[in-house]
C-alpha cells in the first residue's frame, strides 16, 4: 500500500509540475502575444502614416495627372481632398494639353500639332517627376491663368 501511496504522491507531484509548467508556458505565450500585438499596431500605424504622406504628396498627383483624361480625373479628385501647389499646377497644365490634343482631328496640321503636344507632355512629365513647376512651352502660362480655379 505504501508503494501505491508513493506512486499516487509521485503522480500528484508530476501533475502539479505539469500544471505549473503549462501555466508558465501560457504566461510566456500571453506576453509574446501582447508584444506581437504591440509591434503589429506600431507597424500598422507607421504604414498608415506613410500612406497618408504618399497620398498627400503633390508630386504623385502631378504624375498621375499625366495619364491623359482618366489620370487627370483621378488626380483632380486626389487633389481636391488635400490641395497642393504642385498638384494643382500640373492639373492645370494637363487640362490645357488634353484640350489642345482634341485639335488632332484636323488633318495634317492637327497631326503635326499632336507631335508637338506629345513633346510638351513628355517635358511636363519629366518636370513633374523632378518636382519642378515649369510651364509647358506651348501655352503653359496661359493654362495657369485660364484654369486658375482648379
Amino acid at each position: 500500500m505504501s508503494d501505491e501511496k508513493n506512486l499516487s504522491d509521485d503522480l500528484n507531484d508530476m501533475l502539479g509540475d505539469a500544471k505549473e509548467g503549462a501555466k508558465k508556458t501560457a504566461d510566456k505565450a500571453g506576453e509574446k502575444a501582447k508584444e506581437f500585438a504591440k509591434e503589429a499596431k506600431e507597424a500598422a500605424s507607421e504604414f498608415a502614416g506613410d500612406a497618408k504622406e504618399v497620398l498627400s504628396d503633390g508630386k504623385n498627383v502631378a504624375i498621375i495627372a499625366h495619364i491623359h483624361l482618366i489620370g487627370w480625373i483621378i488626380a483632380l479628385i486626389m487633389n481636391s481632398n488635400n490641395k497642393t501647389e504642385l498638384g494643382s499646377f500640373y492639373i492645370r497644365q494637363m487640362l490645357g494639353l488634353v484640350l489642345l490634343s482634341f485639335l488632332g482631328i484636323i488633318p495634317i496640321i492637327g497631326w503635326i500639332l499632336l507631335i508637338v503636344i506629345f513633346v510638351a507632355w513628355v517635358m511636363s512629365l519629366v518636370n513633374a517627376l523632378g518636382g519642378k513647376m515649369k510651364p509647358t512651352f506651348l501655352l503653359g502660362d496661359k493654362f495657369q491663368e485660364w484654369f486658375s480655379s482648379l
